[in-house]
C-alpha cells in the first residue's frame, strides 16, 4: 500500500479537509499520476509565519485516496500570488485520522529522511513524496 506525504500550508489544509479533495500544480503530474484509490496520503503542514508568531511544521491528518487522479480548475485551493495556480490535478480523499503531532520530533525516527540535519531538503519544492510503509505505521501510531 503506497503512502504519500503530502505538503501543504494551513489555508490549502483547511480545504481538503472541509472538501475532501488533494490538488497539485501542473508540474507534479508525473508524481500524482502514480497514485491510486487505497493509497494513504499523510498531511504535512508547513512552517509559517503568522504576524509575529512561529508556526512550527505539524502532522495533520491522514486519508484515504477513493478516486483516480483527474483534472478540475476550479479555484477552491489558495496559490501564492506570484504562482497564480489552480491545483487542477486532484484526488479525492477521505479521512482516516486527524490531529496535530509535531513533525521535528520525528525527523530522527523517519526512514525517509536520510539527511537529518538538512531534513527540509527532503520536502522542498514538492507537493508530495512516497514515504515507507514504515513510517507511515510510526506517524499513524503517534497521531
Amino acid at each position: 500500500m503506497p503512502c504519500w506525504l503530502c505538503i501543504t500550508n494551513r489555508d490549502n489544509w483547511e480545504i481538503v479537509k472541509k472538501k475532501n479533495v488533494w490538488g497539485v500544480p501542473k508540474r507534479h503530474k508525473n508524481t500524482i499520476a502514480k497514485v491510486k484509490p487505497g493509497d494513504k496520503l499523510v498531511f504535512y503542514v508547513k512552517q509559517e509565519r503568522k504576524n509575529k508568531e512561529l508556526l512550527e511544521p505539524k502532522i495533520v491528518g491522514i486519508f484515504e485516496v477513493v478516486s483516480e487522479p483527474y483534472t478540475d480548475s476550479s479555484r477552491i485551493f489558495k496559490s501564492p500570488p506570484h504562482l497564480n495556480e489552480t491545483y487542477p490535478l486532484r484526488v479525492k480523499i477521505k479521512p482516516i485520522k486527524l490531529g496535530e503531532l509535531d513533525f521535528k520530533p520525528l525527523i530522527p525516527k523517519m526512514k525517509f529522511i536520510t539527511n537529518k540535519k538538512r531534513w527540509s531538503g527532503h520536502l522542498m519544492g514538492k507537493a508530495m513524496r512516497e514515504i515507507p510503509e514504515e513510517d507511515y505505521r510510526l506517524i499513524e501510531s503517534l497521531l
